[in-house]
């Protein structure tokens, strides 16, 4: 199923491509594909990052051009028109559905003959990315996790070599540990929490093998992988016993007993409520939502520097084979100190923490 609405959706691409030819129409056609969908923190963060990016490489004029595409994902200026799609994979991860919003996507970039598509996370990058792949559209992608060569898009990072180029997320983990415990320092042992998605695995795997090579500063006892909100909550409690801190990882495919997708909020929030150990997490998304802190591997400035490739390629006419694909410097070490006073610690003389985050947001939604 999934390989016939490719084959559909491809062929309709480049039919209407070759119709136009490139950069057919007088203004700029921009293109975004987001993994996810527009409720979830980490999409916000980005779409703040790439509207960004877009007001100050002139693809947007002023802030009212920036709230008509949050607002309507599309906008239209002088110079350029940006049109944007959701994947919504959190919650329509099933094979079919992924296959049916992939060639329905498709089918929306051929009808909108672009001058270049930028595609935000894994799963933009492998479904829609694979039909984009040495076409004559340049493709642009971030948030990709860890190895920017996965997908098989380019020769190496530093000369990409076809029309894809774009920004990785190197991943803090040894950072956060390493401030958790400066936090508590009596700890030695951590378990990673963490649903069965493709970001989810992907995060665990590399936690894992960091810690093999022994470059974590604390010994990991376990991990949990798995889209069972029982079997998440159920290994949570029975993990606290046995460890002394977590590594919350991700949190947003995990469904109920009845197979109904859990708000990612809900989750959190009776983590919050149950669980007593201090715990680590990748982006600032989760320190929102009220987990303790992280080293944040900064949604915006993966999306701003995506943006600003877009400005390269589309204004300069460099080459994407010839753009480096880059792994932004880190965000801010940050801290919620609702979490902080949940677990008796006082951040307020903590002078190595950078951003201190007041409230947990699941806990406004779904108190305990």
């Amino acid at each position: 199923m999934k390989k016939l609405f490719g084959c559909i959706a491809v062929f309709l691409f480049i039919a209407g491509f070759a119709a136009t030819g490139h950069g057919g129409p007088a203004k700029l056609r921009v293109f975004v594909v987001d993994s996810y969908h527009r409720e979830y923190l980490w999409s916000q963060d980005t779409g703040k990052g790439l509207c960004a990016a877009f007001r100050e490489f002139k693809f947007l004029d002023n802030d009212a051009q920036m709230a008509e595409f949050e607002k309507n994902d599309f906008v239209e200026t002088d110079t350029t028109v940006i049109k944007r799609a959701w994947m919504d994979t959190k919650r329509k991860n099933k094979k079919d559905e992924i296959a049916a919003t992939t060639a329905a996507i498709m089918t929306e970039i051929g009808v909108f003959h672009p001058d270049l598509v930028l595609l935000g996370d894994d799963n933009a990058t492998n479904f829609i990315g694979a039909h984009l792949y040495n076409t004559g559209v340049p493709v642009i992608f971030w948030g990709v996790d860890f190895n920017p060569l996965a997908y098989g898009y380019i020769d190496a990072k530093e000369h990409p070599g076809h029309n894809v180029t774009g920004v990785y997320q190197s991943g803090y983990f040894k950072e956060a540990l390493e401030n958790l415990e400066k936090l508590f320092p009596g700890i030695k042992t951590f378990a990673v929490l963490s649903d069965n998605s493709e970001t989810g695995r992907a995060k665990s795997k590399v936690i894992a093998r960091l810690a093999e090579e022994g470059k974590l500063p604390l010994q990991l006892v376990d991990r949990v992988e798995t889209n069972s909100f029982s079997e998440w909550k159920d290994r949570a409690l029975e993990l606290q016993d046995k460890v002394d801190a977590f590594f919350v990882v991700n949190h947003s495919t995990l469904k109920d007993d009845d197979g109904t997708t859990v708000d990612p909020l809900q989750a959190a929030a009776w983590y919050l409520a149950h669980i007593k150990k201090p715990e680590a997490s990748p982006e600032k998304q989760f320190v929102q939502e009220g987990m303790l802190l992280s080293v944040d591997d900064s949604g915006f400035r993966q999306a701003y520097e995506a943006g600003r490739m877009a400005d390269e390629i589309l204004h300069q006419k460099k080459n994407p084979a010839e753009i480096a694909v880059i792994s932004p410097k880190r965000g801010a070490f940050m801290v919620n100190r609702q979490r902080a006073a949940m677990l008796g610690l006082d951040v307020s003389n903590k002078d190595f923490i950078e951003e201190v985050i007041d409230k947990a947001t699941a806990l406004e939604k779904h108190p305990h």
